[in-house]
């Protein structure tokens, strides 16, 4: 009678164990990778972009309507809970979360990797998932932007769909999906582990059930339609190297030689895994994963860094299989390579320069002295940060000058110009410059394609009602006169 219970105790108590180990080890190397992050108020522009949108939301903005993104909504909506929480002032709760995110990333890959190759090989996963997680430039790892948030999402997906759980798998996929349309291409592992437990035709629907209703959620809680054209239709201008082929290629050569460079001790094993047929035929799902991650990076057409970071729960699980079939020494040696390299990385983010955001830090304040609180602003260029560092709300739904021109990963010119920009945003922009005149416009082109001397529109609104007031880092501001007779934007 007691049998039963007796052996469930004695596999739950080495289960229960092997984490109370693995646990704090994760969780405090999870927060030494990412100590950078907590060294400066934002990263990247990206983090100003959200950190804006948030503000916008909790002050009566809609997402898609009057606050807009080629993005999906699920990381604006955490920045707006985050800052209902904590305050708008500083972005150190997304930091926390992030940690979280990559603490939960390599949980489920240590977890992945045990039930696939035993307990040695989950610490491995663990451990390599978080020493890669920072082998980009600081601005591209230590955000707390979208790639970060995908990583859990798309371990979680492949995780449940690894025991056939194939609702909750389906919904975090969506969830992967609602973070960054990239993380939709974990489906395809998931599809095949859906194959290979061979119960498609009653699985199907609930991995379709748990894909679909999350999507129709949050199009149905914004704006369907614009829900659709701003995370799908409306992009296909951006995701092209047209006019910057040369810089997209230095680029992509760049950031692969550093993820490369992060992972030196594990190419080794990896290139020997791939000479073994039966190792590369071993795990095809896994393959699969990493492959079809490959592809959202390219996808992206720009190889920025943080499209990278995509590629690092199932290179990780590959590292992991190949050091699976390695000696001992060996194994070791390659994951105290993997950590030097970490610790480089890490060094690098503590000591990398300030010179952008330094520069939208003196353009913030020189707008904050300039302008009352209540007043709106208009920062032409491409850093929205300054809106919240300057504490001024944008004039406009859109925060940079990339949507009213393509201007975006370094194009030279080429296709920059009203003619390229999102369809329909020009009327719009004139519309709201004429509701809401901000007090004051500060060029950020400093000399790029989408200076205002380039566009009409723009160069005719400050020709007819406003008037050069200082200059900060080759920014001009620009402040409002007295409206003549006929004039208007």
């Amino acid at each position: 009678m007691l049998a039963a219970p007796l052996a469930a105790v004695r596999t739950a108590t080495p289960r229960t164990a092997y984490w109370i180990r693995l646990l704090p080890l994760l969780a405090a190397l999870a927060c030494v990778t990412r100590i950078p992050s907590f060294a400066r108020p934002l990263w990247n522009p990206d983090e100003g972009y959200l950190a804006v949108e948030a503000r916008l939301l909790a002050h009566g903005g809609q997402l898609y309507e009057t606050v807009v993104d080629r993005k999906p909504p699920l990381l604006p909506w955490l920045y707006e809970a985050a800052f209902a929480l904590c305050g708008s002032g500083s972005l150190t709760p997304l930091r926390i979360l992030a940690v979280l995110a990559q603490l939960l990333t390599a949980v489920a890959l240590a977890s992945l990797a045990r039930r696939h190759w035993g307990d040695a090989a989950g610490r491995t996963a663990g451990v390599l998932c978080l020493l890669l997680s920072v082998g980009l430039n600081p601005e591209d790892t230590q955000a707390a932007t979208f790639e970060v948030f995908i990583l859990p999402w798309t371990a979680a997906a492949v995780w449940c769909a690894d025991r056939g759980r194939w609702g909750a798998a389906g919904s975090a996929v969506a969830a992967a999906f609602l973070t960054k349309q990239t993380g939709g291409a974990v489906l395809l592992p998931v599809l095949w582990l859906l194959r290979r437990h061979g119960d498609v035709r009653p699985a199907l629907p609930r991995l379709a059930a748990g894909c679909t209703v999350p999507v129709l959620g949050a199009a149905l809680l914004t704006d369907p339609a614009g829900f659709l054209f701003w995370t799908v239709t409306g992009s296909a201008a951006y995701a092209s190297v047209s006019g910057s082929e040369l810089h997209v290629l230095r680029r992509a050569l760049a950031n692969t030689a550093l993820l490369a460079a992060a992972s030196a001790g594990l190419l080794g094993p990896l290139a020997r895994a791939l000479r073994r047929p039966r190792t590369r035929a071993a795990e095809p799902w896994l393959w699969l994963w990493f492959a079809s991650s490959a592809v959202a990076v390219v996808l992206g057409c720009h190889f920025f860094g943080h499209y990278y970071v995509q590629l690092v729960p199932p290179l990780a699980l590959l590292a992991t299989a190949a050091l699976h079939a390695v000696p001992g020494q060996r194994h070791l040696a390659a994951v105290l390579a993997s950590g030097c390299a970490c610790a480089l990385f890490v060094g690098w983010g503590l000591i990398a320069p300030r010179t952008e955001l330094a520069h939208a830090e003196r353009l913030a304040a020189a707008l904050a002295h300039r302008t009352a609180p209540g007043d709106r602003v208009l920062v032409w260029g491409m850093h929205p940060e300054t809106y919240w560092l300057a504490g001024r709300a944008p004039a406009t739904r859109y925060l940079t000058a990339g949507l009213l021109t393509n201007y975006s990963g370094g194009r030279d010119g080429a296709r920059v110009g009203e003619a390229y920009a999102v369809p329909g945003t020009w009327p719009v922009f004139r519309r709201e410059l004429a509701a809401h005149a901000p007090a004051v416009i500060a060029d950020d082109s400093r000399g790029k394609p989408y200076a205002p001397a380039r566009l009409p529109t723009l160069r005719r609104l400050l020709e007819s009602g406003y008037t050069e007031l200082a200059r900060v880092d080759g920014a001009v501001l620009y402040a409002r006169v007295a409206a003549r007779p006929g004039a208007g934007p």
